[in-house]
């Protein structure tokens, strides 16, 4: 494993010591000598933010007035591919952001900068060090928050308390299920999360005792508690107490509308569940009856990536706007605002900030989770996880064969992927 990668590494390397040829001799290259760009795949709330802070930042450096400086908003997915695209044709952003799980595939290939050669050790200092994302011995992310983790998100109209054992829950979330007008279809669910992506799976398959991949990298997707995890979402699903079809974008409207009693989400939806006049509580959620385990829904950091082909004429601005954007001030707006964990170990302790309820449930619910790994690995396994988990609960695939598939599928991805 460790050769493969060494040899894509010094693929870069090589590529590394071309760059200054190609940057001053490529026909038709954009100078972004005075110019500063984010690529982000933020949701609208932290767009603002980001916004917000950027102009603070201009006010508070007017040595860099003449300096253009934007934001470009991607999906998720998308900001991952144009990046690896421009940033391998010596192009790209100043900073790309993002979950930290996408540093991994970055670094690996040589497009991104190691963080821990530009800012010194007493600046890391003041940060999580499990929100700093490591490979190879290398930092490649400056975090602003760390969580971006599931948590349940109770509707407190409906819900007066909230079980922490899921066979309790599941007896609630039967009663909390509605049809009000006889028409067969309810009119209100006891509960609704992202039935398509597998990111809503991994919580229940550390509730059964299982994981995605060991400490070496390898995956460990066929196994009973990947089983029993899919029988459990499979088992909501045909009790009737979830819709039964529902992507991310209907459990949003049907929990912002009154229409669900629970939904599963992140920290970045919070604060839209309060805006559309929910009176919301976070819980972690509930312990697996039959294992007594806690589900262990993934952690990681949003941060901040520096493009490893900047131009030296920008680059002292761009490295002081991230000291800006992840500085105490920004990390302090972003919690108060949003609701999400600082990153700045000192940010946490302001007063403010621990009596604040909303916080202090989502730091239960990161107690209870697991790191996300970070190495270019887990993409394979996202991919690979996303269809069988689909095909089960949509009836095509059953909970028994689905890891195996699974398992195969990873194995042979990311045996592709070593070569």
């Amino acid at each position: 494993m460790m050769i493969k990668r060494a040899g894509i590494e010094t693929l870069f390397a090589v590529a590394l010591i071309a760059t200054p040829v190609v940057l001053t001799t490529a026909c038709g290259r954009v100078d972004r000598s005075d110019q500063v760009v984010i690529w982000e795949q933020m949701d609208p709330v932290e767009q603002g933010l980001l916004e917000r802070h950027i102009e603070e930042f201009r006010a508070a450096h007017p040595m860099y007035a003449d300096f253009t400086m934007t934001h470009v908003h991607y999906k998720p997915e998308d900001v991952r591919t144009q990046y690896q695209t421009a940033a391998m044709a010596f192009g790209g952003p100043n900073l790309v952001y993002g979950p930290s799980d996408q540093t991994g595939p970055f670094s690996i290939m040589g497009l991104i900068a190691p963080i821990d050669e530009i800012f010194t050790a007493e600046e890391l200092s003041r940060f999580d060090p499990s929100g700093l994302p490591t490979l190879g011995g290398h930092v490649w992310g400056l975090p602003d928050q760390v969580g971006n983790h599931l948590t349940l998100v109770a509707n407190l109209e409906w819900v007066d308390r909230i079980p922490d054992n899921t066979d309790a829950w599941l007896a609630q979330l039967r009663d909390l299920t509605v049809d009000t007008d006889g028409d067969g279809k309810p009119d209100r669910y006891g509960l609704v999360f992202n039935m398509a992506e597998p990111f809503w799976l991994v919580p229940w398959l550390g509730g059964f005792g299982g994981w995605v991949m060991d400490d070496a990298g390898e995956p460990t997707l066929d196994s009973q508690a990947m089983t029993a995890a899919l029988e459990f979402l499979l088992a909501l699903k045909q009790a009737g107490v979830v819709p039964r079809e529902c992507d991310y974008p209907l459990a949003d409207t049907l929990f912002k509308e009154g229409r669900a009693a629970y939904v599963i989400n992140g920290p970045w939806s919070w604060q839209g569940y309060r805006e559309a006049g929910r009176d919301i509580r976070l819980a972690p959620l509930p312990r697996v009856s039959s294992t007594g385990l806690w589900p262990s829904p993934m952690t990681a950091a949003k941060c901040y990536s520096v493009n490893r082909y900047l131009d030296p004429d920008a680059r002292a601005c761009t490295l002081d706007l991230l000291r800006w954007l992840t500085g105490p001030e920004a990390q302090a707006d972003l919690a108060r605002e949003m609701g999400v964990l600082p990153a700045d170990l000192a940010v946490r302790q302001r007063p403010e900030l621990v009596a604040d309820e909303l916080m202090a449930a989502s730091r239960a619910q990161i107690d209870k989770g697991r790191l996300m790994p970070i190495v270019p690995e887990m993409r394979a396994i996202w991919d690979v996880m996303r269809p069988s988990y689909q095909s089960v609960l949509n009836g095509e695939l059953s909970p028994d064969d689905a890891p195996r598939r699974m398992q195969e599928q990873a194995v042979a991805a990311i045996a592709e992927m070593r070569e």
